[in-house]
């Protein structure tokens, strides 16, 4: 499925024969054990041996260790690892935003951990992207989540600053959309499909394109000075009852990215089930990484378009 977040475009994750085309190591004992036995009994093998193989599917369940394939613990493990070098990173970016944003220093130096994050972790994400057919190369990803560390940061300090409050705010409600859709995906209430995917993709590139003209129309000058957030600044009325562009397009981005995240669930477990090998899970804890980064960031900025209306 080629619709979701281009960190799973990987064969490892698209392709069932995975397990063949990622030859795995040594210890992959109890994933070779169906063919192994197949082999034996073509081979007329003794009992005592045919009865020796049996029993590997009666020893314990292997880890990602033993099998050197990709398991759904093992991608949480460091999922949450990077999310700590995030962390680490973002209390660096916060002080550092925070400390230039005083009245004596310039808003050059307040946004600069925002820009370095940003900037730096676009071009960092697609070298991860692009090269990862070949080889996953897990200390990238780790720089990758410093960067954004420094990007959540940044731009968590500069809302802070003009809106107090809202960074604990929007972290919590991040942390209750994807704990929701985590518990919906496990109990198999919220499953991906190719229809919902082709909608999700539809509605991605029109808020590209909704985003895209934004900022140019920000850039240029052609949206009044007053309007912080351009065109999701415009109010609609409804009813009678004035409501913000950008909460209606924010609730529905909230939507579209709790979505990817249901992809980026079912593209883990679509792994597992191919027999990646283990540096694969180096990849799902990065989709999910950018993923909830995004959800974080658009519930930061419909929390300020909110509060800045009132």
């Amino acid at each position: 499925m080629a619709l979701n977040n281009p960190a799973f475009n990987n064969p490892a994750f698209q392709d069932p024969r995975a397990v063949q085309t990622y030859p795995g190591g040594s210890g992959a004992a109890n994933l070779g054990a169906t063919s192994q036995t197949a082999s034996a009994s073509r081979a007329g093998v003794d009992v005592a041996a045919q009865a020796q193989m049996e029993g590997l599917y009666a020893a314990p369940a292997a880890g990602a260790h033993q099998t050197d394939r990709m398991t759904v613990e093992d991608t949480v493990v460091k999922t949450l690892g990077l999310f700590a070098v995030l962390l680490v990173t973002a209390v660096v970016g916060w002080v550092w935003t925070l400390g230039a944003l005083s009245p004596a220093e310039s808003t050059g130096q307040s946004i600069a951990p925002l820009l370095i994050g940003a900037l730096g972790g676009f071009v960092l994400a697609m070298v991860i992207i692009f090269t990862s057919r070949k080889k996953v190369r897990p200390a990238l990803i780790f720089a990758y989540a410093a960067l954004e560390g420094l990007f959540v940061g940044g731009i968590s300090a500069i809302f802070e600053f003009q809106f107090p409050g809202i960074v604990v705010q929007a972290t919590l409600a991040t942390l209750a959309v994807v704990g929701v859709t985590l518990a919906l995906f496990a109990s198999g209430k919220v499953r991906a499909s190719k229809r919902a995917t082709k909608i999700f993709l539809i509605a991605m590139v029109g808020y590209l394109a909704f985003s895209l003209l934004n900022l140019v129309l920000m850039w240029t000058g052609v949206l009044p000075a007053d309007q912080a957030f351009g065109l999701r600044s415009f109010e609609l009325n409804i009813m009678g009852i004035s409501i913000p562009l950008g909460l209606i397009i924010g609730i529905l981005v909230v939507i579209m990215a709790a979505y990817s995240l249901v992809l980026d669930f079912d593209q883990v477990q679509q792994g597992v089930r191919n027999g990646a090998p283990r540096q694969f899970a180096w990849m799902g804890a990065f989709g999910i990484m950018v993923t909830v980064v995004w959800l974080y960031v658009e519930i930061l900025r419909i929390i300020a378009i909110v509060r800045s209306s009132n």
